[in-house]
């Protein structure tokens, strides 16, 4: 009687299987025979917890990604480095300390912390960065600085930028790249009346702009265009008129911004400085000598917040900087070069040691936001699979956003490109899954692929 049950079970399992096969089957085909489907291409990849097949369609097909590639990169990281690892930030000095005067520069470093100075985190704000400096010059007794302020930006390469990304981002807030000192998340933001600048909320000291923005509409429909290490900037598009618009930037310069608000921070502070603004990014581009930091007179250290708190907001707010930065970060930790291209080369090699195939993970960066990132469903959902395994899952799972209708699932999006990943319980069985459309012409296509995921409720 009890193997009889026992079969009786696992028939229903079977039949309950089969139907929502069936019925993701007929969804997709409607969602592939519509119009707005003409030219789109499609993956999409469901298993149960058990990394059973359910549905597939197009499962090993490479398409753009957009931000589900964030899954890659969270898990590695949280693998890789460690849920509890941090970042640390240093303030050093040459020369010496007399009289209440340090005779030398103060020298600011990092391993590329990306939340230095960042709003998302309770006791990391900018002003808490620069308190803790202030107490530790003052510990030190140095009330005047007779040097130069330098920003020691050399612990990553100097390419900021993955390549591959569209030039209509980089300027934006969300393309903004990657330094070995990065400050404010490398974001600015523009107060705007109608198509009139107001104010920034920082000092972007010698940065020359072209507004061309015009009036029209009821949303932000503009574009900021800045580079690294330019002090020409551009905007365009269009904002409504009539009403304050705050537009996000790029920060063109981030450790050269980091030395401005310390310069503000010290005077007022009463701490007299009346020395230069210096980069070593920018020392190397003039042809002059790198100045480094002495080990042995590092007065101040500052550590970011543990990885999985990082991972927690990557995930849940999509943050292409921290994506990039854990790029670099793993090939620096585990290869001794911060680099895009040996931080994409350690992450593909990393999911292939881990069962999945080479053809089906072609990456090209850390976030997503490269169109020439080509990953398959199924590649996706084998990974999905794995870090539900690992320790580190209740801190993976919890970056998910929660969308749909309760399906735990981070999205994607960029031009021409929609993507959904994540895991789903339902009345008909648990759900791990990934679904990336490419080129589909329809204004509602988040829409449509939720009526086909809908199906596994």
């Amino acid at each position: 009687m009890k193997n009889i049950t026992v079969l009786f079970l696992l028939s229903l399992q079977v039949f309950a299987a089969q139907s929502i096969s069936q019925k993701l089957d007929k969804a997709t085909k409607e969602l592939m025979s519509s119009s707005a489907a003409y030219s789109a291409n499609l993956t999409f990849f469901v298993s149960d917890n058990a990394g059973n097949l359910i549905y597939e369609f197009n499962g090993n097909k490479g398409l753009s990604t957009a931000s589900t590639q964030k899954i890659f990169t969270a898990a590695a990281a949280l693998e890789t480095l460690g849920k509890d690892y941090k970042y640390t930030t240093t303030a050093s000095y040459n020369g010496n300390i007399s009289n209440n005067e340090l005779v030398g520069d103060l020298i600011i470093t990092s391993n590329g912390d990306p939340t230095l100075g960042s709003w998302r985190y309770e006791g990391y704000k900018p002003e808490d960065f620069q308190k803790k400096l202030l107490a530790a010059l003052k510990e030190k007794s140095i009330g005047k600085i007779s040097g130069d302020i330098v920003i020691d930006d050399t612990y990553f390469d100097f390419q900021t930028i993955p390549g591959g990304w569209p030039w209509d981002d980089l300027g934006n807030y969300y393309g903004a790249g990657v330094w070995s000192v990065n400050w404010r998340e490398n974001q600015f933001d523009l107060n705007i009346y109608g198509d009139k600048f107001k104010n920034f909320n920082i000092d972007l000291r010698g940065v020359k702009w072209v507004n061309q923005l015009k009036t029209g509409g009821n949303s932000d429909q503009s574009l900021v265009f800045t580079a690294p290490l330019s002090d020409a900037a551009y905007i365009n598009g269009t904002l409504p008129a009539g009403k304050t618009t705050t537009v996000s930037g790029a920060t063109p310069n981030p450790p050269l911004q980091l030395a401005v608000e310390i310069e503000d921070a010290l005077k007022k502070a009463g701490i007299s400085f009346n020395g230069k603004l210096i980069t070593n990014s920018q020392n190397l581009l003039n042809g002059q000598k790198i100045i480094s930091s002495p080990k042995n007179n590092i007065f101040f250290t500052y550590n970011s917040p543990e990885l999985e708190k990082i991972v927690f907001w990557f995930l849940r707010k999509s943050v292409n900087l921290y994506g990039e930065t854990l790029i670099k970060t793993m090939a620096k930790e585990k290869r001794g070069e911060g680099s895009f291209e040996v931080g994409v080369d350690f992450l593909k090699n990393f999911w292939k040691a881990k069962g999945i195939k080479s053809e089906m993970i072609n990456f090209a960066d850390g976030s997503g936001l490269s169109p020439q990132n080509y990953v398959s469903a199924r590649a996706e959902v084998q990974a999905l699979l794995y870090a539900k395994k690992q320790n580190y899952f209740p801190e993976f799972y919890d970056g998910f956003p929660t969308q749909g209708n309760g399906m735990k699932m981070k999205s994607g999006t960029i031009k021409d490109s929609k993507s959904f990943a994540g895991y789903l319980k339902s009345k008909s069985g648990d759900y791990v899954f990934s679904i990336i459309i490419n080129n589909y012409s329809g204004n509602n296509v988040s829409n449509a692929l939720y009526k086909v995921l809908n199906v596994l409720k």
